[in-house]
């Protein structure tokens, strides 16, 4: 009952503070704003959340949970389907859910950007202190490669069933294509409610490409009409 309680009031101390991060950006977020808006003191929220680093990766966390569920949904979804159609589906899953959750792929990029920067987390020295303690670091440690295995999953159910070509690396295509969504993902960061950004763009034209070329890399047949 205590883990419960105890379990409820981290969720509800996560939740102030994703309205807070969306509202002013991690680096501006403050822990008395986080404390105030869960309506607890400063010091309650510390003795849950050392830092707000960790409330960050909390955040983070979650986040990537979310997006794993959705896969495993999309794939029970796609399962009579082809390996190619789940693919996509993947793909397009992922633009969409950066699309809905702002916050939540801000946070993703932050921490995959960190997880390259420290040598896949190896390299402690060019981490704080705060991150390296954090729970929910090492939470995501776990299960951060698991979206880009389920893709490959699915690159090679579609190799076998002849649906996508069989002379391109899974890992490859799939790094390749989140490499390449990335991009689009940062676009429409930046350019928030504005359907036409920089130099008159049309968004959803822009992502209808982006998918177009996804389905270029790993279909089997490129004259075939995505």
């Amino acid at each position: 009952m205590r883990d419960s309680k105890k379990s409820l009031k981290e969720q509800k101390i996560i939740e102030a503070a994703e309205k807070i991060f969306a509202k002013v950006g991690f680096a501006n977020a403050k822990v008395e704003d986080i404390a105030r808006e869960a309506g607890i003191t400063k010091v309650t929220l510390y003795s849950y959340f050392k830092s707000k680093e960790n409330l960050q990766m909390a955040v983070t966390y979650k986040a990537l949970q979310l997006l794993i569920e959705k896969y495993y949904k999309t794939i029970s979804e796609y399962k009579s389907h082809n390996g190619f159609e789940c693919c996509m589906a993947l793909f397009k899953l992922f633009i969409e859910f950066c699309e809905e959750y702002f916050l939540y792929s801000e946070a993703l990029l932050n921490y995959f950007a960190l997880i390259r920067s420290t040598d896949f987390g190896d390299n402690e020295e060019k981490m704080t202190d705060s991150t390296k303690e954090s729970l929910y670091f090492k939470k995501l440690q776990d299960i951060q490669n698991l979206p880009f295995k389920l893709t490959v999953q699915e690159i090679q159910r579609g190799m076998e069933d002849g649906s996508i070509r069989k002379d391109i690396d899974p890992m490859l295509a799939t790094l390749t294509a989140w490499a390449s969504s990335l991009g689009y993902i940062k676009v429409i960061s930046a350019a928030g409610k504005n359907l036409r950004p920089l130099f008159n763009v049309d968004l959803e034209k822009m992502k209808d490409l982006q998918l177009r070329t996804v389905s270029e890399l790993v279909r089997l047949n490129p004259e075939e009409v995505f």
